[in-house]
């Protein structure tokens, strides 16, 4: 598997892009990177960037608005504000482009609403799609990656789920549309992780994956496999089953743990879960999902226990 691991679980500590990349350089399993943008990029040159990078690769970057479009990023009313987020996006995929990297994932934490006849459900939604349709155009050699939240920062958020997800990715009708799972918002939403995985995937539209674990209530990034071993064997299942080639990046926050030896307990667990699938087959895992027998499933759980 290819492996990448969360920046701010550094920074956030007062280390630096470069102490970061240097603590994934020595993290076993590591193999990729990925940027927040515009934030992990300020005040560093690219090419210096790229030579730090190496041996490591990219595999792209997160877009981030953060609070200069508190009331919308592509659905905001205000229409110079709106520009200027599509035209971060599309920076965004320059420099993910000149770093090497191919995914550019796009979170739409602030378009949403909060009240009663606060939004202009239709309108807001054309919005969010013809801001897709210009980045996707504007980048057709980069996978653009729409990553739901059903909630944070907005109490409600208009790509709330992963079928409603899938069904932007039909409005925008491009080719490089697709999605980013975050395992923690699938928990958030009540979504079945591994029926949003199906759906994407089967489709090709799956294109990164945000890994973590939590009691589904907020957005925990606790460490993988933590609390719901049985969700993340079968996630992982479907991962073989449908193929999956991308980077597992680990969206965790280790804000009492030390960041390099969370991240490791990351890549083990995955590793571990995995070795377990991988140990009683994906042939025979798919005959007892066929079946459609709860007991069966039950036992297969304590199968993979073992």
């Amino acid at each position: 598997m290819q492996y990448a691991g969360r920046f701010n679980s550094f920074i956030f500590k007062g280390q630096t892009v470069y102490d970061a990349i240097e603590a994934y350089k020595n993290a076993k399993g590591i193999t990729h990177l990925e940027f927040n943008y515009p934030e992990h990029f300020q005040g560093l040159d690219l090419d210096d960037l790229k030579e730090h990078i190496k041996p490591l690769k990219v595999n792209g970057l997160a877009v981030r608005w953060r609070r200069d479009w508190l009331t919308g990023n592509f659905s905001n009313p205000d229409g110079d504000r709106r520009r200027a987020a599509i035209d971060l996006a599309k920076d965004g995929c320059d420099v993910c482009r000149g770093i090497g990297g191919s995914v550019v994932t796009l979170w739409f934490e602030n378009d949403g609403f909060e009240y009663a006849f606060q939004t202009d459900y239709e309108a807001c939604w054309n919005l969010l799609v013809e801001g897709l349709r210009e980045v996707c155009d504007y980048a057709p050699d980069l996978k653009i990656s729409i990553e739901y939240k059903p909630y944070e920062e907005r109490e409600f958020a208009m790509v709330d789920s992963s079928g409603m997800t899938m069904y932007l990715i039909d409005c925008v009708d491009r080719p490089n549309i697709g999605c980013t799972l975050d395992f923690c918002h699938m928990l958030m939403k009540h979504d079945e992780p591994s029926f949003g995985l199906a759906l994407a995937a089967s489709r090709g539209r799956l294109y990164g994956l945000h890994m973590n674990d939590g009691y589904g209530y907020k957005d925990s990034g606790m460490i993988f496999g933590s609390v719901n071993f049985s969700l993340c064997a079968e996630f992982i299942y479907y991962l073989e089953r449908y193929s999956y080639d991308g980077v597992v990046f680990f969206d965790t926050f280790p804000i009492r743990e030390e960041s390099r030896a969370e991240c490791q307990a990351n890549i083990d667990t995955f590793e571990l879960v995995k070795s377990k699938v991988d140990r009683i087959g994906r042939d025979k895992i798919t005959e007892i999902v066929r079946q459609h027998d709860g007991i069966a499933a039950q036992r297969l759980i304590l199968d993979l226990l073992r």
